[in-house]
């Protein structure tokens, strides 16, 4: 049976994301959804001697910010240099910093971004393949589009072929459960409780930072602080 996760795409997101996109045979990027600001989309965290720092995208909005994830511009080119510098200053002592440095510096340096949803696409592509990650990546766009919050998550994944449905718990607060069971998809909760701890510069341990914190401390094991230390599937059944 195949699975299916829908998620607005997030800026070098923490690693739950990428352990949802494990779960899943297609992830489907929803960017076709109102870009928000303070949020995930354009900005997240990193650790410093002096505490959390947001490393965050200037991006051009309009109006009172009525414009798709997908439509945001990028604002300026500055912000890529100014961010790299931040993370090698913060990070260049990390056990595996020079080998992952190695694949992160050119996507900061080397390329040039106009648009949110396609750099934010490069990160994570980049992040799973070096997790060894091959489900497939897919845009909302790719699909026709119904109305409703319940009714189009349920249409896309019929139309990605799904036959279920992996969620992020915070989706609990809206989806009508009832018309994925009238649709014969199965639903899901993902759990993201329990990753275990690992080797972090300047405590206290925060698990809600950007994956490259976790790619700098253990390099080539952090699949395993992802979702190798389960036993189960980590998701959770809806009843």
């Amino acid at each position: 049976m195949k699975k299916v996760a829908i998620l607005q795409s997030n800026y070098i997101p923490w690693k739950g994301y990428f352990d949802l996109i494990h779960r899943v045979d297609e992830f489907i990027l929803y960017d076709d959804m109102q870009y928000t600001r303070r949020d995930w989309r354009n900005r997240n965290k990193i650790k410093t001697p002096q505490g959390l720092k947001w490393l965050t995208v200037p991006v051009r909005v309009k109006g009172k910010y009525h414009q798709l994830i997908q439509e945001t511009e990028i604002d300026g080119t500055d912000w890529a240099e100014i961010h790299w510098k931040s993370i090698k200053q913060n990070y260049s002592r990390a056990r595996n910093f020079d080998a992952v440095a190695a694949i992160f510096e050119p996507l900061y340096l080397q390329r040039h971004y106009t648009h949110l949803s396609v750099l934010n696409r490069v990160f994570i592509e980049a992040v799973c393949k070096y997790l060894g990650i091959t489900t497939t990546i897919s845009n909302s766009w790719d699909y026709d589009l119904i109305e409703g919050k319940t009714e189009r998550l349920v249409d896309l994944c019929r139309q990605a072929g799904g036959g279920h449905y992996i969620s992020g718990p915070a989706a609990k607060d809206y989806i009508q459960t009832d018309l994925f069971d009238e649709a014969g998809i199965e639903l899901s909760w993902m759990d993201y409780s329990g990753y275990p701890e690992y080797e972090q510069q300047y405590p206290p341990f925060v698990h809600g930072v950007t994956i490259l914190d976790l790619l700098f401390h253990v390099g080539p094991d952090a699949s395993w602080y992802i979702w190798g230390w389960r036993s189960s599937d980590g998701f959770q059944e809806k009843y």
